[in-house]
């Protein structure tokens, strides 16, 4: 039989944090945003984008991904921090005791969230030592100038950093497919420094992301 008392004693179950509807609040007459943790949120217009990718275009060519890849590790260790103080202070518990499939829903969720597109997370290369994250209407890439080249320096800088810090080690991003080359998604695959190296040589050759991750689990068998 049920005991109805044990029942109204347990604690509810936790919903989903990162809910736009409760997440994001403010008032839109004074242009104040706020996340539902009281700490505030900045909309980034398109134009404004825009306008920062070209003039890192104009002044430093080729060396503005660079440049990018920096201003995104600063960005995903202080992302990181925020991430943690929120997700434990909501749950009751420190990030290390959350089981995966609940760290992974809340990391889309918060992704989602904050308007930086839809992501997802495959662990199958996990084993061989890579974290690959796909990435679907990327507002950074978006509004980016588009070559020849990938163009989520942004990203794979924020991501990097996030890892690091999860993990302990100093990982590495490298973005293996890019909206701004006509592929149907973005992928970044995440790892030690050393063993992500070739991927550019690879990229070079015009391999695809399948045939990359082919090519760097692989490497680590032989």
């Amino acid at each position: 039989m049920i005991d109805i008392a044990e029942l109204i004693d347990k604690q509810p179950v936790k919903g989903n944090y990162f809910a736009p509807d409760v997440y994001v609040q403010g008032d839109v007459e004074l242009g104040l945003i706020e996340n539902r943790h009281g700490s505030r949120l900045l909309a980034l217009p398109e134009t404004l984008l825009q306008g920062l990718f070209a003039a890192l275009e104009e002044e430093l060519g080729l060396s503005g991904n660079v440049a990018l890849f920096s201003c995104g590790r600063w960005w995903g260790k202080s992302f990181y921090r925020r991430f943690t103080k929120e997700i434990e202070g909501y749950y009751g518990k420190p990030l290390g005791q959350m089981e995966m499939i609940e760290f992974l829903q809340c990391f889309k969720e918060c992704w989602k969230t904050h308007g930086w597109g839809v992501l997802d997370v495959d662990l199958k290369y996990y084993h061989q030592g890579f974290i690959v994250l796909k990435i679907v209407n990327s507002p950074f890439i978006e509004a980016a100038p588009h070559h020849q080249r990938p163009m989520g320096a942004l990203e794979t800088g924020l991501l990097s950093a996030f890892f690091s810090q999860l993990t302990g080690q100093e990982l590495h991003c490298v973005q293996t497919a890019c909206e701004s080359l006509d592929a149907e998604c973005n992928y970044f695959v995440v790892g030690l420094a050393d063993r992500l190296k070739t991927i550019s040589a690879w990229m070079a050759e015009g391999h695809d992301h399948a045939t990359i991750m082919e090519l760097l689990c692989r490497n680590q068998t032989t």
